[in-house]
């Protein structure tokens, strides 16, 4: 299981605008995907480093720069110069830690958000921070590791849908849209193992079950912070305070904000059943052990007054009637198997035994 938090005690006591890379420690290649495209034309490569500005040919195109790999900042340095981003801006990037967010630079917007992998083999959720930069007619995405839901929306842009003739801020919906409804993905998933645990609290509930169960509670804390703070971000999107964003763009806009109050409420329930679930298994484990001691109470009971027969028939006095009565031995096991048989009827009648 992923930290829910990343160190960002490197960035102790430094200055403002100080650029360290928070995140993985793991080296991976910087990798450029440069896309240009207007209603007319579209094209699309690989670079891997920005050692030139990227240039608009004209106000009707709109660029996009999916990057991947934070790690390797000389190229974020020049990406900063090449689109004048604020030091703040290229800090926050890199520090992986960040909540969604929004901030207003005037020329430009910088948004965070979180990508999210849940794998059902290992119940293992993976979070990626996407700092999303959107400008005039440019968009740039940034990311640790490779994106590849990104890839339907090239896809789109390579046949003449809307996105290619809208701006700048619809591809940029695009993403936004595009991550939420990953959301629904994840959730999906996470409900189908909620309901088998539920079925297993039920039937056969052990300390695995438990396991499990807290294992997604921490998977479900994470969720919650990913997407919890996403509303306030859209919500300000939505309410078009920025130039950057088009009024044809709003209603969308909205539209993804209607999903991620869905994914909200959604995480909501779960946690709740999750909660739940522990003392329903908690009821379970002090259920089967009251059955247990419930038998193990009614063996000893019946075994009381046999016991304290057998116990008056082993003393070893010489005067007692019954020692040399022919039929004393049957007699006594007869009167044992009474008390054994009364008792038992007397149990069913209380419905101590026997179900209701």
């Amino acid at each position: 299981m992923a930290r829910i938090g990343k160190k960002i005690s490197k960035k102790a006591g430094l200055p403002p605008g100080t650029l360290v890379y928070v995140g993985d420690k793991a080296e991976k290649q910087f990798t450029v995907k440069f896309v240009e495209y207007n209603q007319d034309e579209y094209t699309e490569q690989e670079l891997t480093s920005l050692d030139a500005c990227p240039v608009v040919s004209d106000s009707r195109t709109v660029i996009w720069l999916d990057i991947n790999g934070l790690h390797h900042i000389r190229n974020l340095e020049k990406l900063g110069e090449c689109f004048s981003l604020h030091p703040l801006v290229l800090e926050d990037i890199l520090n992986t830690n960040q909540r969604p967010k929004i901030e207003d630079y005037g020329n430009y917007l910088y948004l965070v958000l979180k990508i999210l992998t849940y794998h059902t083999e290992t119940q293992e959720l993976n979070s990626d921070q996407l700092s999303l930069i959107l400008g005039p007619n440019y968009v740039i995405s940034l990311h640790e590791n490779d994106a590849a839901i990104f890839s339907s929306i090239r896809e789109r842009l390579k046949s003449k849908e809307k996105v290619r003739r809208s701006g700048a801020d619809y591809l940029a919906y695009l993403l936004m849209d595009l991550i939420v409804d990953h959301y629904f993905v994840i959730l999906e998933d996470l409900g189908e193992i909620i309901e088998d645990l539920e079925q297993e609290l039920v039937t056969n509930p052990n300390p695995e079950t438990l396991r499990q169960i807290h294992q997604l509670k921490r998977v479900m804390i994470m969720v919650r912070r990913s997407v919890w703070p996403l509303r306030e971000v859209l919500s300000q999107l939505e309410r078009r305070e920025s130039p950057l964003i088009q009024e044809g763009t709003t209603l969308y806009l909205k539209d993804v904000y209607d999903h991620a109050i869905q994914v909200i409420d959604t995480i909501e329930t779960f946690r709740d059943m999750l909660s739940g679930m522990v003392d329903v298994y908690l009821s379970s484990v002090s259920n089967r052990l009251n059955e247990v001691m419930k038998v193990l109470t009614i063996i000893a009971t019946i075994f009381i007054p046999l016991t304290f027969i057998a116990g008056v028939y082993g003393m070893n006095f010489e005067y007692m009637p019954e020692l040399k009565w022919r039929w004393g031995y049957f007699a006594v096991m007869a009167v044992m198997g009474a008390v054994f048989v009364v008792m038992l009827i007397f149990f069913k009648r209380k419905r101590w035994i026997g179900g209701s």
